[in-house]
């Protein structure tokens, strides 16, 4: 097989444009939490239109992460994105262990979770009898992995169709939504509800609300990692960045006016699933199929784009660690990291049986309950994957913090540094800092709260990786 190390080869004809990068951002920050949210987010606030600012709060908080990421990644134009910032900011072993937990929980955990949400909509949609979901999510992963590896053009393509898909589907409930408040069909009309009214919650709590809107934001910074590949990157980088948060930020508020208009205030606060109840009461039985199909394309799409970017962190990692140097060399006809796609899709696969089968979950229990981190709740299936998550969320959140406080670390040690892209230092990386800081105390309250086992186990990983690093530092390959 026809294969490098990553070189600046693949700069002289880069492969992706900018909607094929915003087309990425789009597609793995919109996953489902859209689709069960804005519920949770409503009942903290005193009404809509403080429902609705939160959501444009956190695209304008988003938006000072993207500022930085626009320098960091004009700056050091390379496959890895906060690998490498981290690596050059803080040194090797900190971008060692952002790629060790990336690789073993973080991304493995949420492409599974986008997985089994697919799943438990496909046997809802074709009435499939119940158990079948860790085989179809497994499915799904081992699809998408392929199309991967066929090459860049295959996997772009993939992810374009997917997020073109997806958006056409939110449209849909934008209409629906429109149609229910136009026809008075709905629920309340929002011009009808006040703020503090008789809906609302008797306790506002508007950082609760915050944090339900950031998590579903997250992700954007995926486009990062696959800035070598981008086409005049110092100019298309930003415009991906830009255009992918502004229109997910548009995208997220459309939704919720159309939940709002078409359920009510009081419809949406009550609702598990306001997509659901929305195209239901718009369309009868038909919406309950619709919605199911803009949910799996939904999940499809983030889980292609997290393989897709995350891909290239593993590579990158492989070109410079021992201890995965088996991942770092890329196939130069189909232009991909194909060693490094087959490990996340197998990594994902991995766990999707352990947290999607009831014996792979038994073993879980085991591992915690030898390690004397008894009390663990992880049941099987997707809600396995989201108390998998929580935990880890304390993980995700420091790296990204570190991440934005290299924009000053690096513009210190690095002045000679071409910066075609400043964001506004210190302002901006302090804002997203902030931001990040108060995600990590939040995270970690959260995580130690409801999944501690899982969340201690994380930090145990943590630690494996950071014996690792020391263990493979002899002789360290050469870039």
């Amino acid at each position: 097989m026809p294969d490098t190390a990553p070189t600046p080869a693949d700069a002289d004809s880069p492969p992706l444009g900018v909607w094929d990068a915003g087309s990425l951002i789009i597609g793995i920050v919109i996953g489902v939490s859209l689709f069960r949210v804005p519920g949770d987010v409503l009942s903290h606030v005193p009404g809509p239109l403080a429902g609705l600012s939160m959501w444009l709060l956190g695209g304008l908080l988003s938006l000072f992460g993207a500022l930085c990421y626009c320098e960091l990644a004009t700056a050091y134009p390379q496959s890895g994105g906060d690998y490498v910032y981290l690596t050059r900011a803080y040194g090797r072993c900190t971008g060692f262990l952002f790629g060790w937990m990336r690789f073993t929980i973080i991304h493995p955990a949420n492409i599974g979770a986008m997985a089994f949400v697919f799943a438990e909509h496909a046997v809802r949609l074709f009435r499939l009898p119940p158990g079948r979901e860790a085989l179809l999510a497994m499915s799904a992963i081992g699809l998408l992995t392929i199309l991967n590896l066929f090459g860049v053009t295959i996997g772009k393509q993939t992810q374009n169709t997917l997020t073109v898909s997806k958006i056409a589907g939110l449209a849909a409930i934008v209409a629906a939504g429109a149609w229910l408040a136009w026809s008075g069909a709905g629920g309340e009309a929002v011009s009808t509800t006040t703020e503090g009214s008789a809906n609302a919650m008797p306790s506002v709590n508007y950082g609760l609300a915050l944090i339900f809107v950031l998590y579903s934001y997250g992700g954007w910074n995926d486009a990062a990692f696959v800035a070598a590949e981008v086409r005049d990157v110092r100019r298309n980088i930003p415009r991906a960045l830009l255009l992918g948060l502004g229109t997910i930020t548009a995208v997220y508020l459309l939704v919720n006016v159309a939940y709002i208009g078409g359920l009510g205030v009081h419809g949406v606060r009550s609702a598990n699933t306001p997509a659901a109840d929305l195209l239901q009461a718009a369309w009868g039985d038909s919406g309950d199929a619709a919605i199911s199909v803009i949910v799996m394309l939904s999940a499809l799409g983030a889980a292609n784009g997290m393989i897709f970017a995350g891909s290239r962190v593993f590579s990158a990692m492989g070109a410079e660690h021992r201890a995965f140097a088996i991942l770092g060399r890329w196939d130069t006809a189909r232009r991909s990291p194909v060693r490094a796609l087959s490990a996340i899709g197998l990594m994902s696969l991995l766990l999707v049986w352990l947290v999607g089968t009831d014996v792979g979950t038994r073993l879980i229990r085991g591992i915690l309950a030898s390690l004397r981190l008894e009390g663990a709740v992880l049941s099987s299936g997707a809600g396995g994957f989201e108390t998998l998550v929580v935990g880890t969320a304390p993980i995700f959140w420091v790296f990204l913090l570190l991440s934005g406080l290299s924009v000053i670390v690096l513009r210190r040690r690095e002045p000679e540094i071409d910066r075609p892209f400043r964001c506004g230092a210190p302002l901006v990386p302090l804002i997203f800092c902030a931001t990040s800081a108060y995600m990590l105390w939040s995270g970690t309250v959260y995580a130690f709260n409801f999944a501690r086992s899982l969340a201690v186990l994380s930090l145990v990983v943590l630690l494996g990786g950071f014996v690792l690093f020391l263990a493979t530092q002899r002789r360290p390959r050469a870039l």
